[in-house]
């Protein structure tokens, strides 16, 4: 699956663009499969309908666990670190893996779990979250992580959507300092959600919880009762290639969230793939991924892709930062970790606290970086290539998306020549172009527009939970027979791809995406605000700050309480991830005479770029701007 050299690469794009279906056939051919298909695609972007390899019967955890027991059953599956690093780490081999997902696969069939079902999962960064997302797979459930930052709120919104019948939590969770009360959290959501049935409770921080009788059971007592069943074993249900895998939530454009859908055999033969040949993985190689499991990245190349392969994974329960800026390098020295994968936000957070934390620090067992989240900017990736790489190390710019469920533009590790700041060149089977305003293509080197892909891939979404027009609306009906990104890019003249960041209402925010109108819809539900514009503005660490447009005639108090009580009002509806970083008082905001918010006026304010705001004369009320720009923070 691997491509060895650029020409090979080479080699591999032409035949992919050529004959796609024969390209794809021969990835997948590398996988397990119970049937195999009698289609590799069918596929149109109008409705759009999407089908890999359909009639292909599979359940992804063989691929992931059942296929390595006989040769590699020994070998290292998962290496948790955790939060507290005076706590032990823990080992988990493939065979031990393989045991504790039958368990937990045989706990949700006797809380009457089946094939079909919703799960939702929010749990903290344990190996039992990924043993939890795997059991679902084991029996065909569909599951829906919830990140563990997320509020009562968003989870309720999630759970509804979906209408799960069952949740996965535990009493609690550890980040850094803080300790995260999941279980309460989810009570307070569950206030709103009668389709739940049960909810399974692993103890993690022995936080006092509420246990609700028929409702709520313990992890460990569930496990104890399938051990005292006597057979452990829970063999994985055949599932179809185009089955549901889960659901993964994503902000849009409007308030709601939306369901990304991925589905079993084309997700699998993507995550797979991308995961070997982007960082040339080999076998014994020890992988560190910073991710999160409630984000597509941990779904991606922390659960699915690595363990396709084999791989050897170190998951990590706390912040780069605790109980000091040296964390990360502490997990590279005492696993010798060879593939160090996280998000620019976390490198220039780290470089903020200056070189002595890197100095004398052994990174030698380090051979290739990633990066994943936003595009890295070009000081945080020679720091990245000179302090941790030692200037020996391939950096893996990473462009994906929740939607496109792996790596789509990428660096082949040793294999692409890299550029600081560009995602570099598609992997096969990606097949990028670059559009203006009217959905012309823009053919050629050294043009810039907004990026979509022509052609299906196995791992792209195939449709949002519930509401399939949405799916359509989002992606697919912008641009004819395209598949739009809401990104930005620009082709340079060697025909390397950078992304120049979102052309939609969605922020990014320390890498994780945020709509615009959701954070506005949290914001105006305070009591006092009667309306708001919320923007990205460039930010050190984040990459994007959230800026905040405010209209509160009336404020209780003085300002900088009212800021706070706002604060808290966003983050207890959506999650403190999307607190405002700056929140602007004013008496009113930019708009058209049709009452549309003129947010580029907003965006080159907070910015600070105040010489060239273009034509005000057409707005209802020119002054508001001057009054703003006066008022800037």
């Amino acid at each position: 699956m691997q491509v060895k050299s650029f020409e090979e690469y080479q080699q591999a794009y032409s035949l992919s663009v050529e004959q796609p279906e024969q390209f794809w056939e021969g990835i997948a051919n590398n996988f397990l499969w119970k049937k195999k298909w009698d289609k590799v695609l069918d596929w149109n972007f109008k409705e759009p309908k999407i089908k890999w390899f359909e009639g292909a019967k599979l359940n992804i955890t063989e691929n992931c666990l059942d296929r390595h027991l006989e040769k590699n059953g020994d070998t290292t599956a998962i290496i948790w670190e955790p939060n507290d690093p005076t706590e032990h780490h823990r080992i988990l081999t493939y065979k031990q893996l393989h045991t504790k997902v039958c368990q937990f696969a045989n706990v949700l069939k006797n809380n009457g779990a089946k094939k079909g079902d919703r799960i939702c999962i929010y749990m903290p960064m344990v190996p039992e979250l990924a043993i939890a997302v795997l059991a679902c797979a084991r029996i065909g459930a569909i599951h829906s992580v919830v990140f563990g930052g997320f509020s009562a709120q968003s989870i309720a919104d999630r759970i509804k959507d979906a209408e799960c019948n069952i949740v996965i939590t535990a009493d609690g969770g550890l980040r850094g300092t803080k300790e995260v009360p999941l279980k309460s959290i989810i009570d307070d959501a569950l206030v709103q959600c009668p389709s739940i049935k049960k909810v399974i409770v692993l103890t993690r921080t022995r936080t006092p919880v509420s246990m609700i009788k028929g409702r709520d059971v313990w992890w460990e007592d569930e496990v104890k009762k399938v051990e005292t069943q006597g057979n452990p074993d829970c063999p994985a249900e055949e599932m179809d290639a185009e089955d549901m895998l889960f659901i993964l939530y994503t902000s849009g454009s409007t308030g709601k969230p939306k369901g990304v859908v991925h589905t079993c055999g084309g997700y699998m033969v993507y995550t797979g793939y991308t995961f070997s040949n982007a960082f040339q993985y080999q076998p014994g190689e020890v992988y560190f991924c910073t991710a999160d499991i409630g984000w597509i990245t941990g779904h991606s190349y922390i659960a699915y892709g690595p363990l396709t392969q084999g791989a050897t994974s170190v998951m990590f329960e706390g912040i780069p930062t605790f109980p000091n800026a040296g964390r990360l390098w502490d997990i590279v020295e005492k696993f010798k970790v060879n593939i160090l994968y996280t998000a620019p936000t976390a490198i220039r957070s780290l470089m903020s606290f200056g070189d002595d934390v890197v100095k004398g620090r052994d990174f030698s067992s380090l051979k290739k970086l990633g990066s994943v989240g936003e595009p890295i900017n070009e000081e945080a990736w020679h720091w990245f290539d000179e302090k941790i790489g030692q200037g020996k190390c391939p950096i893996v710019d990473t462009w994906w998306q929740t939607e496109t469920g792996g790596f789509m533009i990428s660096p082949i590790a040793g294999v692409t020549p890299t550029k600081p700041g560009y995602a570099t060149l598609p992997l096969p089977g990606v097949q990028p172009v670059l559009v203006d305003e009217n959905g012309k293509v823009i053919e050629g080197n050294g043009v810039s527009g907004n990026l979509c892909i022509k052609f299906p891939w196995p791992g792209m979404l195939r449709t949002t939970y519930g509401d399939h027009e949405r799916c359509r609306t989002t992606y697919f009906a912008t641009y004819e027979n395209l598949y739009f990104t809401g990104d930005g890019c620009l082709r340079d003249e060697d025909g390397y791809y950078r992304i120049t960041g979102r052309v939609d209402d969605v922020l990014n925010v320390s890498g994780h995406r945020i709509g615009t109108a959701e954070v506005e819809n949290a914001i105006n539900m305070h009591s006092t605000v009667v309306e708001s514009a919320v923007i990205g503005y460039p930010h050190d660490i984040k990459g994007q700050g959230v800026y905040a447009f405010v209209v509160c005639p009336n404020q209780h108090g003085d300002p900088e309480l009212t800021r706070k009580d706002i604060m808290m009002t966003v983050a207890r509806i959506i999650g403190a991830i999307a607190k405002p970083d700056k929140i602007q008082f004013v008496t009113g905001l930019p708009k058209t005479r049709s009452g549309k918010i003129m947010r580029r006026i907003l965006r080159k304010i907070a910015e600070g770029d105040i010489s060239n705001l273009g034509d005000t004369s057409t707005l209802l009320d020119p002054a508001v701007v001057e009054e703003i720009k006066a008022g800037a923070l």
